[in-house]
């Protein structure tokens, strides 16, 4: 039986912060949690990993980050994709189909 690996790459995951953020704003733990549903619970995103994901994303500009209050709570970090991040993604998204169907092509070839 193979082990499933749920390791991301760096890059691979800022990928996934980027196109989680493209539907809305979200504060890191539904982003988390968004990637986790969506990858029908295959993917899980360690806090350790997402917080610097995202403060590298906010370095580069990709994304933006303002404190709110929900509801009653205290403020949360809610982080929004920027216009840059937009571009970032569908270049990142390229170069991933790319980089799939080499992996796609050599895994059928093998």
């Amino acid at each position: 039986m193979v082990k499933q690996k749920k390791d991301l790459l760096q890059g691979t995951l800022d990928l996934l912060i980027l196109r989680i953020l493209s539907t809305g704003s979200l504060h890191g733990y539904g982003i988390a949690r968004r990637i986790e549903l969506v990858s029908e619970n295959v993917l899980k995103v360690q806090q350790g990993s997402l917080y610097p994901a995202l403060h590298r994303l906010e370095d580069r500009a990709f994304i933006k980050s303002k404190w709110e209050l929900q509801g009653s709570k205290r403020p949360m970090k809610v982080y929004t994709l920027s216009a840059a991040g937009k571009r970032a993604l569908e270049e990142e998204t390229k170069l991933w189909e790319s980089y799939s169907n080499a992996v796609n092509t050599v895994l059928g070839n093998a």
